[in-house]
């Protein structure tokens, strides 16, 4: 399969082509923006309509049928989220603070990745499990809670040895400050869970589990008919908000903006091999290795800024918005497409010749 022709042909579909049109428009400094009440709905029916059909197809296929995944990707999710800061601490030179919050940004995943995977397979005809939907709930608070985790182990131990060096005297202050770290943890995590993307996504799995195909079909037209659309027009809003952090790229420097290139691309790999190997489907597999490749940048922003407010938001965001989610809908999409029909067609491929030949 032509990477390169399947790019092309992606860039001419309606979603990419009005994510170009917002960006444009940003740029050129129009006063076009999408009026709040929809702009706070989209997100809202997205994953009501996501997490429906996800739980219709748990009801399908089987709760049980999804374990394997579902602890595959839990486990891929936390590794992936350990590595990234490996190497934004050991080669990228970033602090802690800065390190664990990309770390976790990309180690989350990202709800309108998943819903332009969707529409995307829709145009190629390929179906996929629908209880990815239910990977996608549990992965999106997983990598912030476990680099929240390890931001306060790493505080906690500053301050054992800052109450070392100082004395007894200073204890009190020393606890109290080391009790807020322990605190924020528990916090955040109650706000990760409990967030309105999770609860929305979490709730409409149970609905669509319960009502099963039959309940369905009164709210098909909203539900699934109309999917594409709500997407095209939030794909409008994304543009524009893309377009306004295009500026804002040259700060990140050129690591980060290597690093939101290559390790999404690396991992969507990761995430499309391993899912071919448990058995997923053609469209099961690219919607599993983009669940890996994709990065967080509206729930990041809303967790990070609060568990870890050293981290600065410009590179977390600017990053996952401004670079890495435009990569991932233009190229990544195709590329894991590409990799995963060859994959199962049986075909033995090059794998360094594959993705290199998708990017030069």
């Amino acid at each position: 399969m032509d990477i390169l022709q399947l790019i092309q042909a992606n860039l001419l579909t309606p979603i990419i082509l009005f994510f170009l049109f917002g960006i444009i428009a940003a740029r050129i400094k129009s006063d076009l923006k999408i009026p709040d009440a929809i702009s706070e709905f989209l997100p809202i029916y997205l994953l009501a309509a996501i997490g429906l059909h996800g739980g219709i197809e748990m009801r399908n296929t089987g709760f049980e049928n999804m374990l394997v995944p579902m602890f595959v990707a839990i486990g891929l999710s936390l590794l992936f989220t350990l590595n990234h800061y490996q190497i934004l601490r050991r080669l990228g030179k970033f602090n802690l603070f800065d390190s664990y919050a990309l770390a976790s940004t990309y180690g989350a995943v990202g709800a309108v990745h998943f819903s332009v995977g969707l529409s995307f397979l829709k145009n190629q005809g390929v179906t996929s499990e629908g209880y990815i939907a239910a990977i996608l709930a549990v992965l999106e608070p997983l990598a912030f809670i476990l680099a929240i985790f390890m931001t306060n182990m790493a505080v906690s131990k500053q301050i054992r040895a800052k109450r070392k060096s100082v004395g007894d005297d200073a204890s009190t202050d020393i606890d109290v400050g080391l009790n807020e770290t322990k605190t924020k943890l528990s916090k955040v995590l109650h706000e990760s869970i409990t967030g309105k993307a999770i609860v929305i996504l979490l709730g409409s799995i149970v609905i669509g589990y319960i009502i099963g195909e039959e309940g369905f079909e009164p709210i098909k037209i909203v539900f699934d008919e109309m999917f594409t659309g709500a997407i095209v027009i939030f794909m409008i809003e994304m543009g524009i908000i893309a377009g306004q952090r295009l500026g804002d790229i040259k700060k990140v420097g050129v690591f980060l903006t290597a690093f939101a290139i290559l390790i999404p691309t690396l991992n969507g790999v990761i995430g499309v091999l391993v899912s071919t190997a448990i058995g997923l489907s053609l469209g099961g597999s690219v919607m599993f290795g983009l669940l890996l490749a994709s990065a967080s940048f509206i729930a990041a922003p809303a967790v990070l800024r609060q568990a870890i407010p050293q981290a600065k938001p410009s590179l977390y965001i600017t990053s996952a918005l401004g670079i890495t989610f435009p990569y991932n809908i233009i190229v990544t999409l195709p590329l894991l497409f590409a990799l995963s029909s060859i994959l199962h067609s049986g075909e033995t491929i090059d794998l360094f010749n594959f993705i290199t030949g998708g990017l030069i």
